[in-house]
């Protein structure tokens, strides 16, 4: 038995027509026929019922469905494997996270890292905030990270996405009347943001957008994601300055407003790694990073 003729009977078991299945596998219909043929002789059965008009599989064909679409697929993923490992393309690598703009962008790196790299294993580590994941990717401990700008020597970034401010308030607030809402307008309210111990970058433009418009936040309280930010938020605690992935987190009662003014700060959102580093199994993430991540054309220059 051989895996170019298991490969012909799944192609015929699924066209149930030789001539179909030949031209898939972009070859003559009588080297397929005789490949059929080998492999009934092979396991002693006949696999298929054929006439002039008509191709059907036999109680046994039936049997070999699934155990050789399994074999193909094994084989498949023996071949993934051990071209990885030639390639380095095998390994661990240790992702930092946090806030709802890596919320939006984690989806399609994970899931084109894992299709295309099936040798590599992506550690996930949440409310991995800008500080800390430039401190652990300086250290070693974190291979990649999605960070705010700037980025201290030693890092390498690359913008991967482009972030507004804009503010989120219980549906019940008078500004959520706004079309947009001056920054001066949150002087006095009680706003929820992540933790100073954090160093958030969200938190630092938010603190600079109050100061410039002449007075300092009134912060009532801090939460430790997104997501409890906002489920304080529809409760009536506060309002929060987030970034604008945040509206793909539904919660009820909460709406979310722009912030007025051409000087609202827009973050660059960035992946970041250790300059030098150099893991193979990084740099083949990178890569996929760059096909599902393009860096925005409005995006800064990470050196700058």
């Amino acid at each position: 038995m051989e895996l170019k003729h298991l490969t012909g009977f799944v192609a015929v078991a699924e066209e149930l027509h030789f001539g179909r299945a030949a031209e898939r596998l972009h070859i003559a219909q009588s080297p397929l026929s005789q490949q059929i043929k080998l492999l009934e002789r092979d396991l002693g059965v006949k696999l298929f019922d054929r006439t002039t008009r008509t191709v059907r599989l036999t109680p046994a064909g039936q049997a070999l469905v699934e155990p050789a679409r399994r074999l193909l697929a094994d084989a498949t993923a023996v071949r993934r494997t051990v071209r990885a490992a030639h390639l380095g393309e095998v390994g661990r690598v240790t992702v930092g996270f946090a806030g709802a703009s890596s919320y939006s962008a984690l989806p399609l790196f994970t899931r084109a890292v894992t299709s295309q790299l099936p040798g590599i294993e992506l550690v996930l580590e949440g409310q991995t905030y800008t500080g800390e994941a430039l401190r652990r990717l300086t250290d070693g401990s974190l291979d990649v990270g999605f960070v705010a700008l700037p980025v201290r020597r030693g890092i390498t970034a690359r913008v991967v996405r482009m972030e507004r401010l804009v503010l989120a308030l219980p549906d019940s607030h008078p500004l959520a009347a706004y079309a947009e809402v001056p920054v001066r307008e949150l002087a006095g309210e009680p706003i929820i943001t992540f933790p100073l111990s954090r160093e958030s970058a969200v938190r630092e433009a938010m603190v600079q957008a109050c100061h410039d418009a002449g007075f300092a936040p009134h912060i009532a309280q801090e939460a430790p994601d997104s997501y409890n930010m906002l489920a304080l938020v529809g409760a009536g605690v506060g309002v929060a300055v987030v970034v604008e992935s945040a509206r793909n987190i539904h919660l009820e009662h909460v709406v979310f407003r722009p912030l007025a003014g051409d000087d609202v700060p827009v973050l660059p959102i960035a992946l970041g790694w250790r300059t030098g580093n150099a893991s193979a199994a990084l740099h083949a993430v990178l890569r996929v990073a760059e096909e599902v991540l393009p860096t925005p054309g409005d995006a800064p220059d990470p050196e700058v």
